[in-house]
């Protein structure tokens, strides 16, 4: 089967599935921050509560926190299109027409992510540069600003396999899609989901009246 895909899917196909761990990687820091988040408040109002002793810094401590929590998981989510989408009008376009809107919707996000590494870059290199710090505990800033154009670099690279594989498949339509997001309704959205936990060929049961 591995085979199969890398004759259908090439370079692009490798470099898709050499991203996923990658992104999986990011995801899962920033799902474990959100989780040191809620344990770190609820130590402060215990803390603060109880022993009318509250964590120094906290306030920083959220602050600093916040780049891994909003961006990190951002090429994940690309990648299964759990992103807001305007499926209102993709999803009523087919073939071409529907790869041609993709590319193009990709091509102009890949501009502004590659401007925003731009900037987020100059201004990581201005907070290690001058030893920025928080103003209450004064925690220095530059890990955290450092986390932004990390983490927009890897979802540029996913918006990029993203646009080569629209521009792919609009060039031939009966290609096996690869490195693109495919829509789906509701009851497809679910038959993933039963089939991501319980591992097998579940089945939705069918709605009740139909045969």
């Amino acid at each position: 089967m591995a085979a199969k895909t890398d004759q259908q899917g090439g370079l692009l196909g490798r470099l898709h599935r050499g991203m996923m761990p990658i992104e999986d990687l990011a995801n899962l820091i920033a799902a474990f921050a959100i989780v040191a988040l809620m344990v770190l408040g609820v130590t402060q109002i215990v803390a603060r509560t109880l022993f009318n002793s509250p964590i120094k810094g906290y306030i920083d401590l959220v602050e600093l926190s916040m780049a891994s929590m909003a961006f990190l998981g951002a090429a994940y989510c690309q990648r299964l299109g759990s992103h807001i989408r305007m499926e209102l009008l993709a999803g009523n376009l087919k073939g071409r027409k529907l790869w041609a809107l993709e590319a193009f919707g990709a091509g102009i996000a890949m501009f502004i992510i590659a401007v925003l590494i731009f900037y987020g870059y100059g201004h990581f290199m201005r907070a290690y540069t001058t030893g920025d710090t928080t103003m209450d505990a004064e925690y220095v800033t530059w890990p955290s600003k450092l986390l932004v154009p990390i983490a927009f670099s890897i979802w540029w690279v996913r918006l990029a396999i993203q646009f080569a594989g629209s521009v792919r498949l609009f060039l031939n339509p009966e290609l096996d899609p690869v490195g693109v997001v495919i829509a789906k309704d509701v009851a497809e959205q679910a038959q993933d989901e039963i089939h991501e936990v319980m591992g097998d060929d579940t089945e939705l049961p069918e709605p009740e009246g139909k045969a």
